[in-house]
């Protein structure tokens, strides 16, 4: 078995530890017609890649969610996990709106 030299935990453990958080956070999530994608996790950096979609594309406080909801959680769950990071478009990368004509 090989461990991930940061988290001395098995490869491929991280990820399925993070999976396992956003089962559980995800109802939260969908409840406000939003949803969160797991795109990957960087095992040596501790850094998870998200895409918020939904109605979390056009809400003003997804970074909020992310950042103070999310990630917090996340860190506080997952040994090892260091960021959670959103690959997808927001509000603010839209230059004020999600939805293009």
């Amino acid at each position: 078995m090989s461990l991930d030299v940061t988290t001395d935990q098995p490869a491929g453990e991280l990820l399925a530890q993070v999976q396992k958080v956003i089962d559980i956070i995800r109802p939260a999530i969908q409840a406000d017609e939003g949803d969160i994608v797991l795109h990957g996790v960087d095992e040596a950096t501790g850094e998870v890649t998200v895409e918020l979609v939904g109605a979390c594309v056009s809400c003003p406080a997804s970074d909020q969610t992310l950042k103070a909801g999310i990630e917090r959680i996340m860190k506080d769950r997952v040994p090892g996990v260091t960021a959670v990071v959103n690959v997808g478009e927001t509000l603010d990368d839209a230059d004020g709106t999600a939805v293009s004509l």
